[in-house]
Order: structure tokens, then sequence, then C-alpha cells
């Protein structure tokens, strides 16, 4: 679904790339048929890594592969936006496919914690980060020694060289699929026990 919504996207140049770790489905095949490069992935400071290392555009969006570009319009908005504000790094905000109140209320308070915490430490959803190539290469791209908050970190490091953003064009719509698979409780301690950690 993420990369039909990609090829609807007009009025931008794009180039789609796909980190695949080996997938048992037919992955690389899907994405080949969309035009897309396939670099090999594994974990996502690594996948994420080799993706940026064949990009040839200026700004790089990472994605995750269960989420949707809302609207044909999405990227020449957020990208708009993005340049006009001068960010080095931003991320948007974030719907649940979802209509249950428990899905809506958690990626709601989930937006507001977000956007107000970065004044103070800068966070960044892995599921959507735009970034100039170029700081991507300063500070010598994802930490793939960490196995979780890598794109907290990515933030961190990126913010100290260039300015962030929090993107008010257009939100991402993002899988629940996770909640579903692990419990919506199980997964809201897992973030705030992270949270923890980064913060202390």
């Amino acid at each position: 679904i993420l990369l039909a919504s990609i090829k609807k996207q007009n009025g931008v140049e794009i180039e789609i790339i796909v980190a695949d770790n080996n997938s048992p489905d037919n992955t690389r095949q899907i994405a080949t048929s969309y035009g897309a490069k396939i670099v090999n992935g594994g974990l996502p400071a690594k996948a994420r890594n080799n993706g940026a290392k064949v990009a040839s555009n200026d700004i790089i969006l990472f994605l995750d592969a269960d989420v949707i570009l809302p609207a044909p319009d999405f990227l020449k908005r957020t990208l708009f936006e993005f340049n006009k504000n001068d960010f080095g790094i931003a991320t948007c905000k974030f719907y649940p496919i979802s209509e249950k109140t428990i899905d809506i209320l958690f990626h709601q308070v989930a937006n507001f914690y977000l956007k107000n915490i970065n004044s103070l430490v800068p966070h960044i959803p892995g599921f959507c980060i735009f970034v100039r190539k170029n700081i991507h290469k300063k500070i010598k791209g994802f930490d793939e020694t960490l196995k979780l908050a890598e794109d907290h970190d990515y933030a961190q490091r990126a913010s100290k060289i260039t300015k962030f953003g929090f993107l008010k064009s257009y939100p991402i719509l993002v899988s629940v699929r996770r909640f579903e698979r692990d419990g919506r409780f199980n997964v809201a301690a897992k973030y705030a026990l992270c949270e923890a950690h980064i913060l202390l």
C-alpha cells in the first residue's frame, strides 16, 4: 500500500529505495514492479543507512513499510514546507489507520508529546523522517549499534548542526499492526520505558 501511495504522488521527482532483509514473501518482486531500487536491509539503523548510500536526491524521506502517504500532494506540500522553513531534519504528525478510540487517543497524546518535548530533547519517529542528505552524511547516519531509539538518537545528533522541524502540512497514516500483535498497553509501556531511558 505504501508503494502505491508513493507512486500516486504528483509535482515532485522521486526515487524509491527499498531495504529488504531477505523477506520470505515477494517484497523484492513487488518493489521492483514499482520501479524501486533494492538494497539489503537488517535492523532499522542499518537498513536506513544502506538506503541512504544509494540515494541520489538532496532530500531523503525515511519511511516504514506500514505507513501510507495520505494524498497525492503529500510530498509536494511537505517538501515545500520543509524547504520554506529551511529545515535540515523534520517529521510530521501521524494518525492511526484505525477507527478505535483508544488508537486515536494514543496517537493524539504521542503527537502532543513529541511536538512539545522537541525544544528540550529532539525526538523523531523512524517511520517518517525528512532529512537533507548532507546532514545525514555529516552525522554519519544512524548508529547501527543501537537496537532501540536509534531514530531519537539520530534526531538529537542532527539537531545540533541543523534546524529541526515539525511539519504541519499533512499527517502521515500509520498502521496499528504492532498494537494488534503485541497489545496496546504493552506497546505503551515499552515506549514509556524507552522514553525514561532517553531522558535519564
